[in-house]
């Protein structure tokens, strides 16, 4: 079900889980200090080779737009397409917007941030999704989508990047590493060692050892 990018669930047309399946999870909550989104996609079995491409076609696309240095007051939608060009390079895409603003404790969707033609220029400090996915209609669905944080970026002159904020692996049965450059490898890794230390201790903080042992295991260089 999957395959519908906004698919709600219902009694008449729920699945049941399959290991022999892809699955994705869309989910967030609503806190005091902030709002989360964040999808991952996942499969327990043995993906297809287009899965596993589609996938990793899908985690370059989000991590070229992740580490995308810009200049100021750059509209969202000149940069989106960053997002959708590993697809693109093999004639495949999506049919939804590359991400929307997140208030703190409001609107999970939030005006007037975003990657849509009529959305403001992107600013140090504001808050956005970043989401592309691919979807096959009647067989699978994938979308890898984390919250961002517009920052100022580490040039002579005032430009901007993003901060990823969501701190949870990405499937490594899907990825296929032959797709990555060393660049967007480099970047996995650092991601991967900023969850081992923010979201590990946490973790150990709380006693919950079979979720640590799984974030080391999934966070491996």
């Amino acid at each position: 079900n999957a395959a519908l990018a906004h698919y709600s669930p219902s009694n008449g047309s729920s699945r049941t889980l399959s290991a022999r399946e892809m699955y994705l999870c869309d989910t967030g909550g609503q806190y005091l200090d902030g709002t989360t989104d964040i999808t991952r996609t996942v499969h327990w079995g043995k993906p297809t080779p287009l899965q596993k491409e589609a996938y990793t076609r899908v985690l370059m696309g989000n991590i070229d737009l992740s580490r995308l240095i810009f200049p100021p007051s750059t509209a969202g939608r000149t940069v989106e397409s960053f997002a959708r060009r590993a697809l693109w390079d093999v004639g495949l895409n999506y049919g939804h917007g590359t991400g929307h603003g997140i208030g703190n404790f409001l609107s999970v969707h939030e005006w007037p941030v975003g990657f849509q033609s009529n959305n403001v220029p992107l600013a140090a400090g504001m808050f956005t999704s970043i989401e592309p996915g691919y979807y096959r209609d009647g067989e699978f669905g994938i979308r890898i989508e984390d919250v961002a944080l517009v920052v100022e970026a580490q040039t002579k002159k005032p430009f901007l990047t993003f901060e990823v904020v969501s701190l949870v692996p990405y499937d490594r049965n899907l990825i296929d590493l032959s797709l990555l450059s060393p660049e967007q490898i480099q970047y996995l890794n650092s991601y991967y060692e900023r969850i081992r230390a923010h979201v590990g201790p946490e973790l150990q903080r709380q006693k919950l050892e079979e979720a640590y042992n799984w974030l080391q295991e999934n966070t491996k260089p």
